[in-house]
């Protein structure tokens, strides 16, 4: 089973890296939400303050690195240079799921990098919800957490790549009352995200209910894990689930909808996650209320080159959102976070769809 685990890990960074996995006719919604822009901004853009706590660690800018990898060669260099850019720049990062080295002791150090690397940076363990369902505990996150002296954990829900994957686990009966007994469990803030299809305000709201800390919404619009399937289905005896990839292909719930879904719905921090690929979107997503942004294919595609590519891309996102917030008149979070937004096109439609208000965000934060 380890070396099962191993190949689709290593099948997983490929595909990411070679192949065009992302949503063909999604989008994350960030095309719908406009910024006003401030003639008069009366902010002094140098004085501009990104930072911002989140449980408790002060991030020098609202972005971390979402989880991608682990439990294969390629993973320790590509962890170990996230890790070290992050710890440069301040700001966080998850690694991917751990399964592979709780089955395989010996794949512990392409997650145990990540620390070495990065000290004082905020990390972030990982495991996948369906293996709680299927025999995993308290035990095993405690070891995730372990692994890696995370600053949290979090529970990774991917009913969609498990349904379209040859060798997926499509049992998620009583996850909820698994997570929820993780969360009561572990000392940890314990942070459940999506891997791409998004999570609507009827689950965030039983989430916040279950303990758990944070939500990471994982929209759907940027990598779609149902594509990364059907590239490993492909060729091989499993044309079903290379039928399958395709057409749900951009199954899921839009970024930005998830988003807004979410931060109406509940009271705890919410991650904004899913296709971001600019400071833009990222000071799209902080003013509609996410209190960190996440960023993954991205990082990838820098992180097998280096250290230096990856601080360089980050950095680009960072001074990206600092000229929007100079833009908008906002010098610090609590001010981007109640900058007006106009929500329009298939986003405001959705929205009101689901019964949110959209108007809302048009007139909050007006002077």
């Amino acid at each position: 089973m380890a070396e099962e685990t191993e190949k689709r890990k290593a099948d997983h960074i490929r595909i990411c890296l070679n192949e065009k996995a992302q949503a063909r006719k999604a989008t994350t919604g960030f095309e719908d939400i406009q910024l006003i822009h401030r003639a008069l901004p009366e902010v002094d853009k140098a004085q501009i303050d990104l930072s911002t706590t989140v449980f408790g660690y002060r991030f020098s800018a609202p972005l971390i690195v979402g989880a991608m990898t682990g439990g294969t060669a390629e993973a320790t260099r590509i962890n170990a240079a996230i890790a070290e850019a992050v710890e440069q720049l301040h700001l966080g990062m998850g690694v991917g799921s751990q399964r592979a080295a709780i089955e395989d002791a010996k794949l512990t150090e392409t997650f145990a990098i990540a620390r070495k690397k990065a000290p004082t940076a905020f990390l972030i363990a990982n495991i996948g919800g369906v293996q709680l369902v299927h025999g995993y505990g308290v035990k095993e996150v405690k070891k995730t957490v372990e692994m890696i002296d995370a600053d949290a954990v979090a529970i990774h829900l991917n009913a969609l790549q498990e349904a379209i994957q040859p060798e997926g686990q499509t049992n998620f009966k009583g996850i909820l009352a698994k997570i929820s007994e993780i969360a009561a469990a572990i000392d940890k803030p314990v942070i459940v995200k999506e891997t791409g299809a998004g999570i609507a305000a009827e689950d965030a709201k039983k989430l916040e209910a279950a303990g758990v800390k944070a939500i990471d919404i994982g929209g759907a619009g940027g990598t779609s894990f149902a594509a990364v399937e059907y590239y490993r289905a492909r060729g091989r005896e499993a044309g079903i689930q290379h039928f399958l990839g395709d057409v749900f292909w951009d199954w899921g719930i839009p970024t930005v909808v998830s988003l807004i879904e979410t931060t109406r719905t509940v009271k705890i921090p919410v991650i904004a996650s899913g296709g971001l690929r600019s400071g833009m979107d990222m000071a799209k997503a902080l003013a509609l209320n996410a209190s960190l942004t996440s960023v993954s294919q991205p990082v990838l595609q820098a992180a097998v080159k280096s250290v230096r590519d990856v601080a360089s891309m980050l950095s680009c996102f960072i001074e990206e959102l600092r000229d929007v917030m100079f833009l908008v008149g906002a010098d610090n979070m609590q001010k981007l976070a109640k900058t007006p937004v106009v929500v329009t096109g298939k986003t405001a439609e959705w929205l009101k769809a689901r019964g949110f208000n959209v108007e809302v965000y048009a007139k909050r934060g007006a002077c």
